[in-house]
Formats: structure tokens, C-alpha cells, sequence
């Protein structure tokens, strides 16, 4: 076995540890320490925080690759050690649900179906030909029980390992945390005491670990959201489909975030030609239609890709590589809005009082900007990038509808939308594809809008008391 990064990977496990040194370095601060306590006292917020590190969790998963290597058999034809992928790239998210890639059925399935969704043609024993459901492979009822009572038994036993995990895992963060004596710190959550929402969290992380379990554990025996046209199961696909999002949501964020910075303090604080000069970039930018600016150059980036396959040794390497020229597309166009609010900011912060007088003692320009007009900028970048996160999740499933989003092979919400919307009109309707990504993107867009909401209200010195 082979560690194997593609450039996303890397971007995402970068990302993460300039996470943890920034926190580290800024909660030193007791004034950031205090406003981010602020932040997650909110019960609405705490719940919404466990959300997304959820979501982070799978995407953290499904971003360490692997190859496993192949040997050579005596007749010299290459045999894998790993049958299931033999050699492809594979993360550890695909290894977590190998059983949902083995068990392929032939074509849809409803969820915790025993049958095809559609009747299909059978000649039987006699010669006869009928029009009828057949059984699914890889769905096996016991014979002494039926349906109904066997979801049931493997649902409490699969709710009950849930629980007695989520509990442990409780169990050893409360113990971890702080020094007061354990019976003490369980009765000041249960009573709602503690500085932070912990009640909350627990809950909401509860809530979530047994949903997760109860899925994971019946899908080695049903098709628990059902299976896609060829077969594929959909619970695996709404799963891969979270990297994809989460990645675009922040990366892109983060990429736009230097350019609007940058152009938006020079063109307020400097004024001049160089404001002209911003104003003109921009607002010719956003004169240009959104998603032909993104699809004229998505095409572009798809004829360079097509005219160098020796690039990619793999189709996920390809795919891969697409995302990343999405997400740095999105980033560059997306720059505007942000550029204009820190424009407009930094002509008012530029007028203050304390601005004045530093530039009447002699500070230099870059001084002023880093130490007087950057921190009360602050508030306004960070309510800005967790609300494009959910524009950008959102923008990606509307690209991807309309074919000029990730690679057609890559697991995407919007794929999965794209795919489902010729089935919906179809009799009977296969809707549970539609469904799964709508759910999923729904709750991650909601938890990041809830917390945004949370951010404003505290950040913005509007608001202070």
C-alpha cells in the first residue's frame, strides 16, 4: 500500500493546520477569546458547529488516498492484493464503505427494497415469458423473520451500538476537560450550568453519531437510500459527495479572500488612480453573466485537459484536477462583492479619528492599514466567508446541473441532481436520488447559515452593547 495525495488532498490537510496554528496563536488573545465564547453561547450555534465538523469529518476521510499494490502472477498477468480496486486510487472513506462497492446491484432499487423498482422480462423454466420484479442480489431477508421485523431488530441493535459509542465518546471528552471532578461537570451540563452550550453539543452529536451508525450498519444488508440507475448505491454517493462540497464551499472562499483584501483596502485607503483603477476592474467583472464567465472557462480548462491525457494516470486524478480549476475559477470571480463592502469600510475607517492622528505622527501607510484598519475589518471578512460558503455549495450543485461544474465522474450533489432529473418524469418515479443530495446539502447550508447568523450578531460593532 501506497500513500498516495492529489493536489486537493494536500490543500485540505494544509488548510487544517494553518487552522489549528492560527487558533492557536489568536485564542492568546483574552479580547478574540472572549468574542468567540460569545459566538458558541448560543445553543443555535453550538448545535450548528457539531454539524459541520461532522461534515469535516467525512471530508477529512475521503481526502487521504491510497493505491494498493499489484503483483505478478507466474503466468505474468497482474494479479491485486486488493481485489475490489485493483490498483485504482482509493480513500479511506472507500475502504469504510467496500461493502457498498461490492454489492452492485443491476439497476434502481427503492430504499430498503427486496426488489428491482421496475419489472423486467424473465422467460421461466417453461419458456414463458413474464414482466416481473426481480430480487435484488445482494439483499438477503432470513427466512424465519420478514422485512418489517428484521429492519426493526437490526435498527435497535444498530441505535444501541450508537448510543453506547456516542456515550463513550462523551464520557472521555468531559473527563478530558477541565479539572473539576466528573460527577460535578455531568450535573452542571445536565442542568444547562456550563460557560458553553456543551448540553447542546452532546446532543446534537448523539443525534448524529446513532443516525450514522443505523445507516452504516444496515447497509450491509440493505440498500438503505436505494441504488442509482447502474446499480450504485446512493448512501455511498451522498457520502462522497460531501468532499466535493465542503472543499468547494471553503476553498474557494479562501482563495478569493487575499484579492478582495487586497484591492479592497488599496482602493478605499489609497484613492486616487488606484480606486479608479479597482472600481473599473471589478465593476467590468460583475458586468460579465456569472455562469458564462464560469463555463467559458471551464471549457477552456476542458480542452486543455483533453489535449494533455499524459498528465493523468487515473480518471480520479483527471476528476481532481477539474475540481481544482473550479474551485480557483470560482474563487476569481467571486471576489467582488467582498472587495466593494471593504472598500466602502475602509473609506469610513480612514476618516476616524485615531487614523488621523497616526498619520499626523508620521505612520507609515502599510503600519496604519496592518495595525488600525485590518482589525476593524475583521468582523466583515469573517461574516462574509461563512456566508459565500453556502453560495458556493450551492453554486456548484447549479453548475454541475447544467454540465459545466465537477467532472461528470466525480461524486457531487450536483451530479446526483443532474442524474435524477430525467427519472423524476418517469413512471414509476425514482426520486430518492433527488432527495438524498437535497437533504444533505440542505443540512450543511442550513448549519452554515445558522452560524453566520451568529458571527454578524456578534462581530458586528453595531451590535455591541
Amino acid at each position: 500500500m501506497r500513500l498516495t495525495l492529489l493536489w486537493t488532498d494536500i490543500m485540505v490537510w494544509v488548510l487544517l493546520a494553518v487552522i489549528v496554528v492560527w487558533g492557536s496563536v489568536m485564542f492568546r488573545s483574552p479580547q478574540v477569546k472572549k468574542q468567540w465564547q460569545n459566538i458558541f453561547r448560543a445553543p443555535v450555534a453550538m448545535a450548528s458547529a457539531v454539524v459541520l465538523l461532522f461534515y469535516l469529518c467525512f471530508t477529512l476521510l475521503d481526502s487521504v488516498h491510497m493505491r494498493f499494490s499489484v503483483e505478478r502472477s507466474p503466468t505474468g498477468q497482474s494479479v491485486t492484493r486488493h481485489l475490489s480496486y485493483q490498483g485504482e486510487m482509493v480513500s479511506l472513506l472507500d475502504l469504510l464503505f467496500s461493502h457498498a462497492l461490492a454489492h452492485t446491484e443491476r439497476t434502481y432499487s427503492a430504499p430498503f427494497a427486496t426488489h428491482e423498482y421496475a419489472k423486467s422480462i424473465k422467460v421461466d423454466a417453461k419458456g414463458i415469458t413474464r414482466m416481473v420484479y426481480r430480487p435484488l442480489k445482494y439483499v438477503k431477508i432470513p427466512p424465519e423473520e420478514g422485512k418489517t421485523a428484521d429492519i426493526l431488530s437490526r435498527s435497535f441493535r444498530a441505535v444501541a451500538i450508537g448510543l453506547l459509542a456516542s456515550l463513550l465518546l462523551i464520557v472521555l471528552h468531559i473527563t478530558l476537560g477541565g479539572e473539576a471532578p466528573f460527577v460535578l461537570k455531568v450535573r452542571r451540563i445536565i442542568r444547562g450550568e456550563t460557560v458553553l452550550p456543551w448540553r447542546t453539543a452532546y446532543l446534537t452529536f448523539t443525534l448524529l453519531f446513532v443516525a450514522f451508525t443505523w445507516m452504516y450498519l444496515l447497509s450491509y444488508h440493505y440498500h438503505v437510500l436505494g441504488t442509482d440507475k447502474v446499480g450504485g448505491d446512493v448512501l455511498y454517493q451522498t457520502l462522497k459527495s460531501i468532499r466535493t462540497g465542503v472543499l468547494i464551499g471553503t476553498l474557494a472562499t479562501l482563495v478569493m479572500l487575499p484579492v478582495s483584501i487586497v484591492l479592497g483596502i488599496s482602493a478605499g485607503y489609497f484613492g486616487g488612480w488606484v480606486d479608479d483603477v479597482i472600481q473599473y476592474l471589478y465593476t467590468t467583472l460583475n458586468s460579465i453573466p456569472g455562469v458564462l464567465l464560469i463555463a467559458g472557462a471551464v471549457l477552456v480548462m476542458q480542452v486543455m485537459m483533453d489535449n494533455h491525457p499524459q498528465w493523468f494516470e487515473t480518471t480520479l486524478e483527471r476528476s481532481d484536477l477539474r475540481l481544482l480549476f473550479l474551485i480557483l475559477i470560482l474563487g476569481m470571480t467571486s471576489w467582488t462583492g467582498l472587495c466593494r463592502l471593504l472598500r466602502a469600510e475602509t473609506l469610513k475607517i480612514s476618516q476616524v479619528a485615531f487614523v488621523t492622528a497616526a498619520k499626523a505622527f508620521g505612520v507609515s501607510r502599510w503600519k496604519i492599514i496592518f495595525r488600525h484598519i485590518m482589525p476593524n475589518l475583521m468582523h466583515i471578512i469573517l461574516i462574509s466567508v461563512v456566508l459565500d460558503f453556502s453560495g458556493l455549495v450551492l453554486a456548484e450543485a447549479v453548475l454541475s446541473y447544467v454540465g459545466v461544474g465537477v467532472d461528470p465522474t466525480m461524486y457531487s450533489w450536483g451530479n446526483m441532481i443532474n442524474q435524477a432529473r430525467l427519472e423524476m418524469a418517469r413512471e414509476p418515479m425514482v426520486w430518492w436520488s433527488l432527495f438524498s443530495a437535497f437533504v444533505f446539502m440542505f443540512v450543511l447550508v442550513l448549519a452554515a447559515n445558522l452560524l453566520s447568523d451568529r458571527v454578524q450578531h456578534v462581530l458586528d460593532p453595531r451590535n455591541v452593547k
